[in-house]
């Protein structure tokens, strides 16, 4: 074996014709954590396999949750070859570059290797009722709400999420009723050069939303919409899709006459209020509208939450069933996570790194804690967010803070033909409109920043919002963590 990558088929014939028990099959998860890998492998543990796993470094919270899942991990410096060449699989990160030396250490071991979202559709999917949720933003809250509202309906769906749950694990093999994953249009890996969602054997779509994002992979918004096109044609029951995005309704038109499209967004929801203890909205199942409430708060949320309300109608329950199931939902960790109170302050983490979702997770914090005032800690990491790209609407989103910290990357842009992101210069502009605005350029630095913004903040109630979808040069790993409390102290 070794003699380039497996695809699907070659997955299914190598371990549908191994003589070994799934007990004692052996898959190595190289880069193990990434949020989508750290959930692949619990999943394939479930399975039956044994599964272990190695990466350069390992950061919060995947790392604490792969340590709960009793799965062994390695720093890949001390992994010899020896022992790699002992796994009947290597899964391997897209975080591997093509060309780079762990791409040929792989290469050269002479073990059958492949990406994850092959490795899951093959061996996990291809038998599961696959829904997938898939789009630029809310992919895994959305995912998260459904497996809270099925389960709430009676059902144990199976689940892949890339992210950390609260009090659970981030993928479960479920009953076989329903699986929800989230589906990611980034690619698959360096060999494997496809969307992810094209594996995982889909028979239900829901797809939130589409803009361009992805600038190191997609070279437009056309390049991602085509991704979706060869997509649509194979998902042969149900369709849920937002109306508000111009893309969506262009590769709408390559789906099949016999599936069931149904569309949210235009119209539906309706909110009829909204307050930091919870939402109520309405939303036209068949020819009524019905009205539903929720402890969920946020316009982008209550968008997220109707596509599993019309999911769930269209599998056949009623609306009183789905109106008890939507009462008392909880979020993924980095999202919209209460991390504590530093200083009497209070700590908000989110993973928002695109400026839709930055101006978003900015609204439904305003909407949450109307009388505080807000500062926005912002750490573009993402290949895209880094790079100059989305400069000035990142600079437009922090409009809606009362403050805010611009964390200047440490690498430049990987993104071609752009330059990296001039912070500075959001820093100015926002400065001008009012904002007033700081930048940092290491940890000290930026603990220095937030001790700044709460003396200036001294009298006032305040929340700070970190939105990163990386370790914000070691914040999380830093002392802070420890200086963060439970509750705010009486004063």
């Amino acid at each position: 074996m070794g003699r380039g990558a497996l695809a699907f088929d070659d997955l299914v014939n190598l371990f549908s014709s191994s003589s070994k028990s799934s007990q004692s099959k052996r898959v190595f998860f190289y880069r193990i954590c990434g949020t989508g890998m750290g959930s692949a492998a619990t999943l394939l543990k479930e399975q039956g396999f044994c599964v272990e796993g190695g990466d350069i470094e390992y950061y919060p919270p995947v790392s604490y949750y792969l340590k709960e899942s009793g799965i062994k991990c390695f720093a890949l410096s001390e992994v010899k070859d020896e022992y790699l060449a002992t796994f009947d699989l290597i899964i391997v990160g897209n975080v591997v570059a093509r060309n780079s030396e762990h791409a040929k250490r792989i290469e050269n071991l002479g073990v059958p290797y492949t990406s994850f979202p092959a490795a899951l559709g093959a061996l996990v999917l291809k038998d599961q009722n696959v829904v997938g949720i898939a789009g630029t933003h809310g992919k895994t809250t959305t995912t998260y709400f459904m497996v809270q509202v099925f389960e709430k309906l009676g059902m144990r769906p199976g689940y892949l999420i890339g992210g950390v749950i609260p009090d659970r694990n981030s993928a479960e093999l479920g009953d076989g009723s329903y699986f929800f994953i989230e589906s990611d249009e980034y690619d698959s890996g360096y060999f494997h050069k496809q969307s992810k969602f094209h594996f995982y054997c889909i028979d239900h779509l829901v797809l939130t939303s589409l803009e361009f994002d992805h600038a190191d992979i997609f070279s437009s918004v056309e390049a991602i919409e085509k991704e979706f096109i060869r997509l649509m044609p194979t998902i042969p029951e149900t369709i849920i899709a937002s109306s508000e995005y111009s893309s969506i309704k262009k590769v709408m038109g390559f789906a099949r006459e016999d599936v069931n499209k149904i569309y949210y967004g235009e119209r539906y929801p309706k909110i009829v209020s909204s307050g930091p203890s919870g939402t109520k909205f309405c939303v036209r199942l068949g020819d009524q509208e019905q009205e539903f409430a929720t402890n969920i708060v946020g316009p982008q949320n209550i968008l997220n939450l109707t596509s599993v309300i019309l999911f769930a109608y269209s599998q056949g329950y009623t609306s009183e069933q789905i109106a008890s199931a939507l009462l008392d939902l909880r979020m993924v960790k980095r999202r919209q996570e209460i991390r504590g109170y530093y200083h009497n302050k209070l700590v908000i983490d989110d993973f928002a790194h695109h400026p839709t979702a930055v101006e978003l997770t900015i609204e439904n914090i305003k909407i949450s804690y109307p009388l505080c005032k807000l500062v926005v800690v912002f750490a573009p990491m993402s290949a895209t967010a880094r790079s100059s790209l989305f400069e000035n609407e990142f600079a437009q989103s922090l409009l809606k803070a009362d403050a805010a910290i611009l964390v200047v990357p440490n690498k430049a842009s990987t993104v071609q033909n752009t330059q990296s992101i001039d912070c500075k210069k959001i820093a100015t502009f926002i400065e001008q409109k009012g904002i007033h605005s700081l930048q940092a350029h290491s940890l000290q630095e930026l603990r220095e920043n937030i001790d700044s913004m709460v003396a200036k903040f001294t009298r006032e109630e305040t929340v700070f919002l970190i939105l990163s979808n990386g370790n914000i040069l070691g914040l999380w790993e830093s002392d802070f963590v420890n200086e963060l409390k439970k509750q705010k102290s009486e004063t």
